[in-house]
């Protein structure tokens, strides 16, 4: 590996996670393609196209979460609960 942070990541993801039937999309992350293959996971080099829209996905999940927590940083943990959970149930009776 060359760069230290792609060979703790491998490590924890392969500690923590069956992941040897998984296939890994990289951008041409030389140092992670070279842990992917030391490790002997299947990995696909892909530019553009799927792995975008997933990563878009994360973006916003992030943004929210980060959101989220900036509104409800001051507040009693049981009132951001239960704002929670009235939200969920409006979410999904929308």
């Amino acid at each position: 590996y060359t760069i230290p942070i792609a060979r703790e990541f491998l490590t924890e993801l392969t500690e923590k996670h069956d992941v040897e039937d998984a296939l890994f999309l990289v951008d041409d992350a030389d140092d992670l393609i070279g842990g992917l293959r030391r490790e002997g996971l299947s990995y696909r080099v892909q530019l553009h196209g799927g792995r975008n829209q997933v990563e878009r996905v994360f973006r916003e999940v992030q943004r929210r979460t980060s959101s989220f927590s900036n509104c409800f940083s001051h507040v009693d943990p049981v009132t951001a609960e239960t704002w929670l959970q009235a939200h969920a149930v409006w979410w999904n009776h929308a």
